[in-house]
């Protein structure tokens, strides 16, 4: 299955991946999903947000053992993250049936669509759909650079896009989400465990920061003369590197939008986009409000205007305990792991019992083609996968 997956999508020249929502790769990663159902035999369905499912058992019984993950990707992002998840559901699932277990409760492969907001910029569309933390409103209005909607997307891609909207019906049939995915980080990196629970998901979010100056030519205006936002942006970058280590928390602008983007001319708008995560909300409200206060600050010295803006916020997600504690009871008391990345798991943590296991990495890196974890963890965390799995949607008298 992975060497089957690996290439799609896959950028020549960077060696990472670009595996965006509704587009060519996307649809190649969906129907590599739909083999892998049709060939075990289960039961394929596509639900009104795009999102895959895969189902042994009755998709409407009820009470359901659900884990998956994603397959699109970040730009130039790794191999792991997403797809490991859902090749170690499949893999945990002929494992669990191979050892004999016999389910007693529906069990389900899930592939959630558009996890990472590469294209259209907010994160966990598929999933956000799907618990009505996102409206069909916002939704139809989201774009992707080129100015393409969310919805012409999906009509190029084959998908009816007035389908979509909450899905509680579908939500209420879930007992149980476990989510597998490649640690972001390197926690277990030196212990002797492949595999973790999850504890918590940070609260993060993404805040755009527009600096309106004005544009003039880079070879004749003086230093002094210039409204340059370019200045007051680079400025606020610094800024938020500073309070986000004072206060323990994280920020990053990974992205930059420049008009007119000319290597003569001072810009005269630089658009600026802050992704930021604490330990909790008023530490993380506290940082950002920080940043904008510095940006507005040298913006007034620059002469430089500043708009700041909130596209998506996701609050602190504590994983069902009682859910947590049954995973690290049964795979033998691994570590138990708080996170800064945000997950499917999280979005679907309001609405049912959810939990996650970390595979290893050694690096720590993610995001990034580098982005790595050993066979060996892997295959541990299949096992460990198919473990949870049997213990959750099994009768307790299953033979091993």
């Amino acid at each position: 299955m992975w060497r089957d997956l690996a290439p799609v999508g896959r950028d020549t020249a960077t060696r990472g991946y670009r595996r965006y929502a509704w587009t060519g790769a996307d649809a190649d990663c969906r129907a590599w999903f739909r083999e892998q159902a049709e060939s075990r035999g289960l039961t394929y369905e596509l639900d009104r947000n795009g999102n895959q499912w895969a189902w042994l058992g009755d998709p409407t019984a009820g009470d359901a053992v659900v884990t998956g993950s994603h397959l699109d990707s970040v730009p130039d992002g790794g191999a792991f993250d997403g797809p490991l998840g859902v090749v170690s559901s499949f893999a945990a699932l002929d494992e669990m049936l191979a050892r004999g277990a016999r389910p007693s409760r529906p069990l389900a492969v899930t592939n959630f669509g558009d996890e990472e907001g590469a294209r259209f910029g907010l994160a966990c569309v598929g999933s956000r759909l799907a618990a009505g933390q996102l409206t069909v409103e916002k939704a139809h209005a989201l774009r992707d650079a080129d100015g393409v909607t969310l919805p012409q997307a999906m009509e190029r891609a084959g998908y009816d896009p007035e389908a979509i909207g909450p899905d509680p019906e579908r939500l209420a049939r879930i007992g149980a989400f476990v989510e597998l995915h490649v640690e972001q980080g390197r926690a277990l990196a030196d212990t002797p465990h492949p595999v973790g629970v999850a504890s918590a998901i940070w609260p993060h979010g993404r805040w755009r920061f527009d600096f309106h100056g004005e544009a003039n030519h880079a070879g004749t205006t003086r230093l002094d003369d210039r409204r340059d936002p370019m200045l007051t942006y680079a400025n606020t970058v610094l800024a938020a590197r500073k309070k986000a280590r004072l206060a323990g928390a994280l920020a990053t602008f990974g992205k930059v939008a420049v008009e007119p983007n000319g290597v003569n001319a001072i810009p005269s708008l630089v658009r600026g986009w802050l992704d930021s995560r604490a330990a909790d909300e008023d530490t993380l409200a506290a940082v950002v409000a920080q940043i904008e206060q510095a940006a507005t600050e040298r913006g007034g010295r620059d002469g430089v205007r500043v708009n700041v803006t909130r596209e998506s916020f996701t609050p602190v997600v504590e994983f069902a305990h009682a859910l947590r504690d049954r995973l690290g009871a049964r795979l033998g008391g691994v570590p138990v792991l708080p996170t800064g990345a945000g997950h499917d798991a999280g979005i679907l943590s309001a609405a049912v019992p959810t939990a996650m296991l970390y595979v290893r990495n050694p690096t720590g890196v993610s995001h990034s083609p580098a982005e790595f974890a050993e066979e060996d963890d892997c295959v541990a965390g299949v096992t460990a996968l198919a473990d949870v799995l049997e213990d959750l949607a099994c009768q307790p008298t299953t033979s091993r």
